[in-house]
Formats: C-alpha cells, sequence, structure tokens
C-alpha cells in the first residue's frame, strides 16, 4: 500500500493553496517560465523580495516539475529560495544539453540508440546527479521553505513512495537529502538509471532503503496526493 500523505492545515482561512507542477524531462522550461512570470507579477505587487514559496501552502511536483519544486523552496542564502522564477528558466537552457546529450543523427546513431536501449538506461545520470548533489548539498526534506509533496515510485515494492515536508519533520525515515528526493522522482524509466540510497535514523538505530524512479509512474500530475 502506498504511503499515506499528510498535509499541514491550511496558513490562511479554509482554503488551502497548491501550486502543482507537472513532469516533462527538458519540457520544464516551460512551467519555469510560466512561475517565472508568476513571480513577476507577485513582485510587481508586493516587492522584489518575495519569492513563490511565500504564497503556496503546499508546493507539488513530480518528475523535472520535482527538481523546479525542490528549487523554489529549498533554503540559500539568508534562509531565502535557492532559485527565483526567471532562474529556473536560465537553469534549463544552461543544464539540459548536458544532461541529455544528443547524439548525431543518421543510420549509424540509429544504429547505437537501439543498442543502447537494449544495454539500460539512455543516459547514464552523473551530469544530473552532480548538479543537483552540487546545488543542493546536505538538505534534507524538513528544511524546504515551504511544505512540498514530491512524488517517486519504488520498484521494489511496485508502489509510489511521496515524500513530504510535513512528514519528514515528523519520521526521521522519511527525511532524506532533498538531492536524494530530486534525483529520485527524475529518473524517467528507460532514460535514466533508476536511484537506490537509504536513510537512518541515528536516535533509534535504524534504516531504510528506498529504490525509486521517476513519480510519473504513478502521478505524472502530483496534485492528486495533495487532494487525498
Amino acid at each position: 500500500m502506498a504511503d499515506v500523505v499528510v498535509s499541514p492545515p491550511p496558513s490562511y482561512g479554509k482554503m488551502v493553496t497548491v501550486l502543482s507542477i507537472d513532469g516533462g524531462g527538458i519540457r520544464g522550461i516551460i512551467p519555469g517560465t510560466s512561475l517565472a512570470f508568476l513571480e513577476s507579477k507577485l513582485q510587481e505587487l508586493d516587492g522584489e523580495s518575495v519569492r513563490l514559496a511565500d504564497y503556496f501552502d503546499v508546493i507539488t511536483g513530480t518528475s523535472t516539475g520535482g527538481l523546479v519544486t525542490a528549487m523554489i523552496t529549498a533554503p540559500g542564502k539568508d534562509n531565502r529560495p535557492l532559485f527565483t522564477g526567471k532562474e529556473i528558466v536560465d537553469f534549463y537552457l544552461q543544464h539540459c544539453p548536458k544532461i541529455f546529450p544528443q547524439r548525431s543523427s543518421g543510420l549509424t546513431a540509429t544504429a547505437h540508440n537501439l543498442i543502447e536501449a537494449i544495454k539500460g538506461p539512455k543516459y547514464d545520470g552523473q551530469y544530473l546527479h552532480s548538479l543537483v548533489r552540487q546545488l543542493l548539498g546536505e538538505t534534507r526534506l524538513d528544511k524546504t521553505l515551504a511544505n512540498v509533496v514530491i512524488p517517486t515510485f519504488d520498484i521494489k515494492l511496485l508502489q509510489p513512495t511521496i515524500f513530504t515536508t510535513y512528514n519528514a519533520k515528523t519520521e526521521a525515515l522519511k527525511n532524506p537529502l532533498i538531492s536524494d528526493v530530486c534525483i529520485s522522482t527524475s529518473a524517467a524509466p528507460t532514460y535514466l538509471p533508476a536511484h537506490l540510497f537509504e536513510v537512518k535514523d541515528t536516535k533509534l538505530g535504524t534504516s531504510k532503503a528506498y529504490n525509486l524512479i521517476d513519480g510519473g509512474v504513478s502521478a505524472n500530475n502530483p496534485v492528486r496526493y495533495c487532494l487525498s
């Protein structure tokens, strides 16, 4: 049975505000552009210092949307969000060609791609993994500046595994590094390898192993996990 997703009560009144960011690989530049526009309009109203994380009770994202979710909620300088909306677009433009390097077209390239598909994932993910770890460091999920919900899928248990800030604050074994969550939810089958990692509870001396792939396997639109 999938993890139970528990969300905090609304910050204001009875309405819970949710920002949901779908998956889509390199197409993450599309929601990135929309978020940059939204943030710019909020800044016109409330000042240049405001960020998207200031306006939502829950921010949720799957696959590349999970990466964007982490970028706009992980703490950076002065405990403010690591990325602005505009910087998300710049990030994709700069790094996607290296995350998903393209080979030259032609018969030879087609044959090579077929062989690689049989062998395993199309990309080794090393550049993405290194980049995400460099950006997010040792920051854990409980430190996000807004409550997040990021779906993944456990290939050993054959069920969704949902990571939330709310659960991370109360259960040590559900409080991994944000980088591990991002790498997991972005591990699209046939494109990037599954991500295996372990979370330890140093107080109780227990641990939990995760064997995860792209959250889009169960919910490319992650809002379903925020409404249950």
